[in-house]
């Protein structure tokens, strides 16, 4: 029991982190260089639909909207950061989140982009790998893009949280 209460944990500590350090990245290219960021009340909107057994729309937008879905589509995209880091420290142990390496964390989050490509852009109705956005190429580097950062900012988190931890020992 001890061992699983750690493991949430620490997935909760690094997900949250890394979740917050690619928030930061969004935040920047939408500042800095006019790249917006995902809307999370159109994901909001998709899990929204999830009880009445709805899972792929043609186009989300164009779907009822549902009530809450902003705050539902945040909350998704921190958890689904949590279920992220709770899959790299399954992989490579607790230890890991006592000495993180960059190579975990940045393979985690380049693999990860297979959610989107295969489940949420079908499920919201822009094809596999976003194949019917207007430009997929672009769709699918600003995902690969944004799912590295995510790693980095697994390892970010990992970093600051050790040595958190060190100096609380």
């Amino acid at each position: 029991m001890h061992e699983f209460v750690a493991l949430i944990s620490q997935a909760l500590l690094l997900g949250i982190g890394a979740t917050l350090i690619l928030d930061l990245w969004t935040l920047l290219l939408a500042r800095g260089l006019n790249i917006p960021g995902a809307n999370w009340a159109m994901v909001g909107r998709w899990i929204g639909h999830f009880p009445h057994g709805r899972f792929v729309h043609p186009s989300i937008a164009q779907a009822a909207a549902v009530p809450g879905e902003h705050a539902l589509g945040w909350l998704a995209h921190y958890l689904i950061g949590v279920g992220f880091a709770a899959l790299l420290l399954l992989i490579c142990g607790l230890e890991w989140a006592r000495q993180p390496t960059l190579a975990p964390a940045l393979i985690i989050g380049v693999v990860t982009v297979a959610a989107p490509f295969l489940l949420m852009q079908p499920g919201m109705g822009a094809g596999i790998a976003a194949s019917k956005m207007p430009k997929p190429n672009v769709a699918r580097l600003r995902s690969l893009m944004a799912h590295s950062v995510f790693g980095l900012g697994l390892y970010g988190a990992g970093m600051f949280w050790a040595w958190v931890q060190e100096l609380t020992a």
